[in-house]
């Protein structure tokens, strides 16, 4: 029978993962009503923050523990969200969502570069298997290399890759509360989209133009995503890593679906097959052993 902390695990992921399947959809309504994507991941972030720092209690204090590594999980943090909804916005759901979730291969290649982890069999065949992955989704007779065809597709693997760099930081501060670690993901995200709003200028002007119903949106958004940090964390910190993966790869079902349904989005066999290699290679990241120099 399962315990009520194993079913609750279960549920923080799966939770996170359908938030995330169908994200997309919110910042895009708010793009369509004069919120840009930076001002609209700023707002909602923001106002996670402020109600996540409610119930974390003083999690400042942690900060002189955290020391570099905070600053990493920050700036990896910031990237990532950012990247998401710009890539979403205005790229192909499904493909952007296959190349962010190529974060496995960048995983293997930065534990062993920052962490000193050896690579196993599980490790050689996650990196072929994303990279036949990746090459089967990207190859254009025409464009020749197997690259990503637009500025939404770059943005998406770059987030992968920020995704993969806050991954193998998270594991190397093990010591930190969640509490800590889900306050650093919302501060690094407001302050990395900050710097980029600022070097826009007019954000005042853009503040004060948001209607009654876009701010009734980005105040939900900013309670999902807020309960949204908390529910997945504790998943993961109850989880093995290898059931952990599995849920979250129900991510790309929700996203699939609700790209379908409400943006008549469609996958072809190169994205199939693309997507299938993916996968296996997701799952196999949770069979990764760790072992230092």
């Amino acid at each position: 029978m399962l315990s009520k902390q194993k079913i609750l695990s279960v549920l923080g992921i799966l939770s996170g993962a359908l938030v995330w399947g169908l994200m997309w959809y919110p910042f895009r309504v708010l793009q369509n009503a004069g919120v840009s994507g930076q001002l609209a991941t700023f707002l909602g972030y923001a106002i996670a923050l402020l109600l996540g720092l409610m119930v974390a209690g003083p999690v400042w204090r942690e900060w002189r523990l955290a020391g570099r590594w905070g600053m990493v999980l920050m700036l990896a943090a910031g990237c990532t969200n950012l990247g998401y909804v710009l890539a979403v916005l205005d790229g192909e759901i499904m493909r952007v969502l296959l190349l962010f979730y190529l974060a496995p291969l960048w995983t293997v290649i930065l534990s062993y570069w920052l962490l000193g982890e050896k690579l196993n069999r599980y490790g050689y065949a996650i990196i072929a298997l994303s990279l036949a992955g990746a090459f089967a989704m990207l190859w254009n007779a025409e464009q020749g290399m197997p690259l990503p065809q637009n500025r939404a597709e770059w943005i998406g693997m770059g987030a992968g890759m920020s995704f993969a760099l806050l991954n193998v930081t998270v594991r190397r501060v093990q010591h930190l509360s969640v509490n800590f670690k889900s306050a650093s993901v919302w501060l690094g995200t407001v302050l990395f989209t900050a710097l980029l709003l600022f070097d826009e200028g007019n954000v005042l002007v853009q503040i004060r133009g948001i209607t009654a119903d876009a701010w009734i949106l980005l105040g939900l958004l900013g309670l999902v995503l807020c309960a949204t940090s908390l529910t997945v964390q504790y998943g993961l910190t109850h989880l093995p890593a290898n059931q952990a993966i599995i849920l979250f790869l129900s991510e790309l079902v929700f996203a699939a679906v609700s790209a379908y349904l409400l943006a008549g989005e469609q996958m072809g066999m190169r994205e199939f097959i693309g997507a299938a290699l993916i996968v296996v290679a997701s799952l196999l990241s949770g069979k990764i052993t760790l072992g230092k120099y």
